[in-house]
């Protein structure tokens, strides 16, 4: 082990920066070289209020949007969670693995520690801002765009410290706390409600400045991008930072750490209480891992109940509400928004409340939230396995590797399931409560091929863990490819040229037949439906192959 903590952990984290920050320079080069084909004009001649929502400037020009589109929300979440992930993994992931102790066992304290895994999470979130700054002014001069009077470097700036805002808070958390899945669970929530409401707020008449108690809003709340960095915006979330660097400080230093497996699961909290000890008996099963899907069930309980929660209440239920309460101007003016804009976030008719909940729930969130779950299982399912030293104990039972990808995969469909029936009840339920009308099939429909579509990426991510045992390979690999198939799928739509390649994308099985409207589409399910089973069977036939790692 580096004697260095900063150093060991720059090490182990630098490739996710690096793939981000490579990942999002590609989509600026694609965005920007798709809207130079473009007439401009459907974004330019938008109604004021339109292009006061979307950050679109008067005589808007390429750079602009393809900045807007690349940075102004992939950018900024992604590099947002790349910092939480790091921040919830700064304690709490030492404790799971198992390294804490090696960690404090060097002439280190904790207050050390902290502050040298604090100190890599700044400096890689600031390598990454510096290369997408870059990037932003090399691709213009590539394909002979010009940048205008962009403040690029500011909006960069903004997207760096509100990622810090983030990962410290998820610091904080799994300081106090010690549970990695809930310090990143949390904030991800924190997240993803601020996203949500900064984005829906202004539109309610009245509510308005409700939008300023969210964080979200400090990071493009003042239009940094045309009018450069507002340091009032920037001093609260830096202020905000440093408050949750100083919990996670003080909350280090007052707890009892422990090894990965003190913590009690969900299960074992069933076993305890009398009325339910004898069902959680019979789901754990025998002393052996007759019941190996249970296990990673636990282990990802924290992570599928915020996830859940977060696409039943904010995503689901509270957007019907919301619909109702909108000024009826600006659902009039819904009419006039260009489709080719839509697109990147499901397409739909915001006039409408299927194209609503299309754009706002179905055409991002709903996919990222399944991914989310399906995607850290499928990661850890082999790969975690090895890095926390657990496969030889798991595999010196008598069952077949195939057995173990098997339960793996088992527990995921249960997962992405949940994730897929809750978005399906908030939905449903929003619907209800607004009074909108919409058909409950035809939201069954888009949950489930929602749903097919996570577990393909799921699968992806089990192919990388079976296949070379590294948990950070499979997960920031597997982002990628889903980031550029969803990119491929919307640009497609934006060329003829690119209309039937698209289809080469998963992406174009899920709203490509638009359920919302329409229904469900089988032959789309048959083919989500095929890739998984085929990604599973290659991820059998990898691990089956392969020497496992039994040294992390």
């Amino acid at each position: 082990m580096l004697a260095n903590v900063f150093t060991k952990t720059t090490r182990d984290r630098w490739r996710g920066t690096a793939i981000a920050a490579a990942s999002l320079a590609a989509m600026l080069m694609f965005a920007m070289a798709v809207y130079r084909d473009i007439d401009l004009a459907v974004y330019t001649e938008l109604p004021e209020v339109f292009r006061s929502l979307m950050n679109i400037p008067e005589g808007a020009d390429v750079a602009s949007l393809a900045v807007g589109v690349a940075y102004g929300l992939y950018g900024a979440l992604t590099f947002a969670a790349l910092a939480l992930v790091t921040g919830a993994g700064s304690i709490a992931g030492e404790e799971r693995a198992g390294t804490i102790g090696l960690l404090l066992g060097n002439p280190r304290s904790r207050t050390q520690v902290m502050v040298s895994k604090a100190g890599a999470m700044v400096v890689l979130t600031a390598l990454g801002a510096a290369a997408l700054w870059l990037a932003a002014l090399i691709v213009p001069q590539l394909l002979n765009v010009e940048l205008g009077q962009m403040a690029v470097g500011a909006y960069t700036l903004h997207l760096f410290i509100n990622s810090l805002f983030y990962g410290f808070l998820a610091m904080a958390i799994g300081a106090w706390t010690g549970n990695k899945s809930l310090a990143a669970g949390a904030t991800a929530g924190v997240m993803i409600v601020s996203l949500v409401a900064v984005g829906l707020l202004p539109l309610i008449e009245g509510l308005e400045d409700l939008a300023r108690a969210f964080p979200w809003y400090y990071f493009d709340g003042s239009e940094p991008l045309i009018n450069g960095v507002h340091w009032g915006h920037l001093g609260l979330l830096t202020a905000g930072s440093v408050v949750f660097a100083v919990a996670a400080l003080v909350g280090i230093n007052r707890l009892d750490l422990k090894g990965p497996t003190v913590g009690a699961t969900l299960l074992d909290r069933l076993r305890e209480h009398p009325l339910t000890r004898r069902v959680a008996d019979r789901l754990a099963g025998s002393a052996r891992v007759s019941r190996i899907w249970v296990k990673t069930a636990s282990e990802h309980q924290g992570l599928l109940v915020v996830t859940a929660a977060v696409m039943f209440f904010m995503m689901g239920l509270l957007m019907g509400p919301m619909y109702t309460l909108m000024d009826e101007t600006l659902l009039g003016f819904a009419d006039q928004f260009p489709e080719t804009l839509l697109v990147l976030f499901g397409g739909g008719d915001m006039s409408t409340p299927e194209g609503f909940y299309q754009v706002e729930t179905f055409g991002m969130m709903a996919p990222i939230a399944v991914m989310v779950v399906t995607v850290a299982i499928g990661a850890a399912a082999v790969a975690g396995e090895e890095a926390k030293r657990t496969i030889g104990l798991l595999l010196a039972n008598p069952i077949p590797r195939s057995r173990l990808i098997i339960e793996k995969t088992w527990t995921m469909i249960v997962h992405a399931f949940a994730v897929g029936f809750a978005t399906f009840a908030g939905v449903a339920g929003g619907s209800l409560l607004g009074g909108l009308g919409m058909s409950i099939g035809n939201i069954a429909a888009t949950c489930l091929l929602v749903t097919l579509l996570g577990l393909v990426f799921g699968g992806l991510s089990l192919v990388l863990s079976a296949g070379t045992g590294r948990v950070k390979v499979a997960v920031f690999v597997t982002i990628g490819a889903a980031l550029i198939a969803h990119l491929f799928n919307s640009f497609s739509q934006l060329n003829d040229g690119l209309a039937q390649a698209g289809r080469w994308s998963p992406f174009s099985y899920y709203l490509g037949s638009d359920p919302l409207v329409n229904g469900m589409h089988w032959g789309n399910a048959a083919v989500l439906t095929g890739l998984f089973v085929a990604l599973v069977g290659l991820s059998i036939i990898l691990f089956s192959r392969r020497d496992l790692r039994q040294t992390g």
